[in-house]
């Protein structure tokens, strides 16, 4: 298999991939995901994709776009998105997707930030853009998806990119902004690239067959998973892509087993999901060999596999560090259940930190600091952050990135997450792991979902508190409020329980069900002292205290 970086840039491998196999599939979208725009299931080969992406290529060409110019594009996981994205490559402009979920203020902020000259969106969102646009004090015409090959305005000219086109931007994606306004991280050809034969060659269980593999994702193509991982893998490979709009649980085992995927992506919360389900026909009637993801709640992770016969090869990674810093635990042992996400592979440098940045002791947490190997510390990485050099050197000073992550070091060298850093709750001196925490509160049976976070406390600094959606006919009182503390401080250290528990009707998550831990903290500061909130924190005492 010819490496796709050869290919120099994301357009050139499809493109390749469309010559050699113009019959093979390049994206099966399911019937479940293409409610509101369609009545059935969509079926793209290469061929019929290819001939999509040229039509939108030479409408984009004749408005005078290229390298140089960014294209903000709102087109959900639809066809649109894929073929959109492809025709731009084509001519050397940079994407900038757009999360659904944005409002205006925000999608404002997008379009002024990242100096797009256009937007192409869905025809329901046109108007919330146009409103965005207009208050960036720019002139950003905005299309409607289903219209472009109607035309585009003509562009303006920008100054010629000389870069070899390998190194050439392909996409500004936009992080969560969960402290502060969103950063733009820079996206090469080359990131895109690399990540495409890092997955289709990192082996162990995940095993590519080149033309056959599918890959079933429920992510959002506005996110690196999606759009650089496994859709890059999928087209540079002449693979399937079968892409959901977003995590279906009743229908996922119908559409894994009715498109033939061979892997599937998940993220956190999803196989905890997908376990509470009934049986049913299509639980074992699929093809995966396994799946591929991040946070699988350790006490779901063997009950899953056993359930469903494929194994979920848990990973490390982030938009920042690309394929160039991402970890996999693809070989055993896995040590299920431990929050493991394997060995480092050969060509990183690791370091693990405390807060002053000296190396913590073996099996200690600490900050995890990484770069490659070699005279190209960054390769593999992003480009940097937009417009934010200061950022950008802060995140790589002392040559290392440094990740906000907190792993540590298991006896046989294999890595295990404990926690973001700024997840980290600190009580009396004593550093918590919200997410610890979240995997034993998480088995107790009053409990269908829930999360954990600190408020602020007058004596401790920091006290844990623990929001809680309540199962069906659990009465939301201090008697499960204490009960729920308690079983946390059968299993932890004491200071490690929650002083507050508060039930709630919902957690705030993102689109793929990650806890959205800024608006969690700004919510859970509110909480002490309203109804449906319980102090416990009387029943947080040392063993000898408590005896």
């Amino acid at each position: 298999m010819v490496g796709a970086v050869s290919a120099g840039s994301v357009f050139g491998a499809f493109e390749r991939s469309a010559r050699a196999h113009p019959e093979n599939d390049f994206l099966w979208i399911p019937a479940s995901a293409t409610k509101g725009y369609a009545d059935a299931r969509l079926l793209f080969s290469y061929a019929a994709a290819a001939a999509e992406i040229e039509k939108l290529r030479q409408v984009y060409a004749r408005a005078g776009l290229g390298a140089g110019h960014r294209v903000a594009i709102l087109l959900d996981n639809r066809p649109a998105f894929f073929f959109n994205w492809l025709a731009l490559n084509a001519l050397g402009v940079s994407v900038v997707p757009i999360n659904p979920d944005y409002r205006r203020e925000e999608m404002a902020y997008l379009l002024g930030h990242s100096d797009a000259v256009l937007c192409v969106a869905l025809s329901h969102r046109i108007g919330e853009l146009v409103e965005a646009a207009a208050s960036t004090g720019r002139s950003i015409p905005v299309l409607d998806a289903d219209k472009v090959l109607n035309g585009v305005p003509a562009m303006p000219s920008m100054s010629s990119d000389d870069r070899p086109l390998v190194h050439r931007e392909a996409a500004l994606l936009y992080t969560s902004g969960t402290t502060g306004r969103p950063k733009g991280c820079i996206i090469s050809n080359e990131y895109c690239l690399t990540m495409a034969d890092w997955y289709s060659t990192v082996g162990g269980y995940i095993k590519f067959e080149p033309g056959k593999t599918r890959i079933l994702t429920p992510l959002p193509m506005f996110h690196m998973n999606a759009m650089c991982c496994s859709a890059m893998a999928m087209l540079a490979t002449a693979g399937c892509i079968v892409q959901l709009d977003r995590f279906h649980p009743k229908t996922w085992w119908q559409d894994v087993a009715e498109s033939g995927a061979t892997i599937v992506h998940y993220l956190g919360v999803m196989p905890a999901i997908l376990m509470q389900l009934p049986e049913g026909p299509y639980d074992r009637a699929h093809k995966v060999i396994c799946g591929f993801g991040s946070n699988a709640e350790p006490e779901h992770h063997l009950a899953f596999e056993k359930r469903f016969g494929f194994p979920l090869v848990e990973g490390w990674a982030m938009t920042e560090t690309g394929a160039g810093g991402t970890i996999m635990c693809t070989e055993e042992p896995r040590h299920i259940g431990t929050r493991c996400f394997g060995r480092p592979p050969a060509y990183l440098d690791i370091k693990l930190v405390d807060e002053q940045e000296h190396p913590v002791a073996h099996g200690e947490p600490g900050g995890l600091l990484l770069r490659r190997k070699g005279a190209e510390p960054r390769q593999g990485f992003f480009s940097g952050y937009l417009k934010d050099d200061a950022a950008t050197a802060e995140g790589w000073r002392g040559d290392f990135w440094h990740t906000g992550d907190v792993a540590r070091f298991g006896p046989d060298g294999s890595l295990h997450f404990v926690d973001r850093r700024k997840n980290v709750i600190r009580r009396s001196g004593e550093n918590i792991s919200a997410l610890e925490v979240e995997g034993v509160l998480q088995r107790h049976p009053a409990a269908r979902q829930l999360a954990v976070t600190s408020v602020r406390d007058t004596t401790r600094g920091e006290e844990v508190i623990a929001l809680v959606v309540p199962n069906d006919g659990v009465a939301a009182d201090m008697a499960t409020a204490e009960s729920i503390a308690a079983w946390c401080l059968e299993r932890l250290a004491y200071y490690k329980a929650p002083g507050w528990v508060v039930f709630v009707p919902a957690i705030p998550t993102t689109a793929t069900l990650k806890i959205q831990r800024a608006e969690l903290k700004k919510l859970a500061e509110t909480l002490p002292g309203a109804a449906g909130c319980f102090d416990v924190r009387h029943l947080k005492k040392r063993g000898s205290e408590a005896a």
